[in-house]
């Protein structure tokens, strides 16, 4: 198990501790705001809506449902401009992805691989929902580099548009935290777009990465 996956375990243990241990701590007469340094309910009706808060948050609804979509196998062609959109012509690449749920329905991983620049390219990407913060959230790794990058949203009306934003590095300039938008826009039952818009691009257009997948019926 890696470090950060000890330290979610950790912390999950923990707040199920507090809850559970709670009345224990009263009962030997230990004061367990002095312990905690914060207010910790102690009455059972406290207790039961803390548990009612946490099931909540821990149970996958239609938010998640709605990443069910790409769940499958894509073929995948990829365009990209090193100044945005019509700034020149695109480097294009072809690949192929994989999408399918880990943690129960919890988050949806996209494993990636093809070529970059003429080179092979590999990349992991988790998408989840999280209800407590009640937004769409992601990671994205990849074998051109060794940083992590994160992104968080929401989805349209229309339940086909995912808007996120995060913040992307660029060591070829030596620029750290630029701003970026990533785009998810379902086109039809077997085609979706993705895009990344470098925000920091000005008098031009900011798309720089568009990645249109296809569904592999079998």
């Amino acid at each position: 198990m890696s470090k950060l996956a000890l330290f979610f375990l950790a912390g999950a243990l923990a707040g199920a501790f507090l809850v559970l241990a709670v009345p224990a701590l009263s009962k030997e007469g230990e004061d367990p705001h002095a312990k905690y340094g914060r207010d910790v309910p102690s009455t059972p009706e406290a207790q039961a809506d803390m548990m009612k808060r946490w099931q909540e948050a821990m149970t996958p609804g239609r938010f998640h449902e709605r990443l069910g979509f790409f769940v499958g196998e894509w073929k995948v062609v990829t365009k990209m401009w090193m100044g945005g959109e019509g700034s020149g012509e695109p480097g294009t690449s072809a690949g192929k992805a994989t999408y399918r749920w880990h943690m129960e329905g919890r988050w949806l991983a996209q494993e990636y691989a093809g070529d970059m620049m003429g080179m092979p390219f590999t990349g992991f990407a988790l998408t989840g929902y999280d209800n407590f913060r009640k937004q769409y959230v992601g990671l994205w790794i990849d074998s051109m580099s060794t940083s992590l990058a994160t992104m968080e949203g929401g989805i349209d009306r229309t339940g086909k548009r995912i808007e996120m934003f995060g913040r992307m590095d660029e060591p070829m300039l030596g620029q750290i935290g630029k701003t970026a938008k990533y785009v998810t826009q379902i086109l039809d039952d077997d085609r979706f777009v993705f895009e990344i818009h470098d925000l920091d691009i000005i008098g031009g257009n900011t798309k720089v990465l568009e990645l249109t997948y296809e569904r592999v019926k079998k």
